[in-house]
């Protein structure tokens, strides 16, 4: 990953906390202008632009720019909303068009995977699309409350610990399955 991409990887994750920090000083609408830069950053460098995997930040590029457009704040705090309905989108369209995302990393790990595991993988992007599901629906209840410090607390904290537990989670049932595999071998 380069610089750059790091870079913009912290702030996509600090983002919360610099709209709830930046709206001390700065209007909705600059920070809405500065989301919308990085973003556009964010798709200038991918690595595939012209793959499947830049269209979904695309489209929330698109849509956030008119959110911004009508109400700065809205556009602000509907970011992580449609980033988890852009994720939920591009991990549907890997489960109804394989190989599924989460087999794409995990062969890009273990190239040599047996197709036995297919099934797993499956389970494991639905267990994914289920949860960009749900954090988008409270995404939006905590945009929607009217507390800035609530959307920040969800969006900043309790979402990045749900996703380490759902991780955490996946990494404890696949060292089962990897010796069930073993085993079965």
């Amino acid at each position: 990953m380069t610089r750059l991409g790091v870079v913009l990887l912290v702030v996509g994750l600090a983002y919360p906390f610099l709209v709830y920090f930046g709206l001390q000083v700065l209007p909705a609408g600059f920070i809405a202008i500065g989301l919308f830069v990085l973003l556009a950053l964010r798709l200038a460098f991918s690595r595939k632009p012209d793959s499947f995997n830049t269209l979904p930040y695309l489209i929330v590029a698109l849509v956030l720019l008119i959110l911004a457009a009508r109400s700065p704040m809205v556009g602000l705090k509907a970011y992580p909303v449609l980033l988890s309905l852009a994720l939920f989108a591009a991990f549907g369209y890997s489960l109804i068009w394989p190989p599924t995302i989460i087999e794409q990393i995990a062969r890009i790990h273990h190239p040599d995977l047996p197709l036995s595991v297919n099934s797993y993988l499956r389970k494991v992007t639905i267990a994914w699309l289920m949860f960009f599901l749900i954090n988008a629906a409270l995404s939006a209840a905590t945009a929607m409350s009217g507390s800035l410090k609530l959307w920040t607390l969800y969006n900043g904290f309790i979402s990045y610990i749900a996703m380490g537990v759902i991780f955490a989670a996946e990494f404890l049932i696949r060292q089962v399955v990897h010796q069930r595999i073993r085993r079965d071998a």
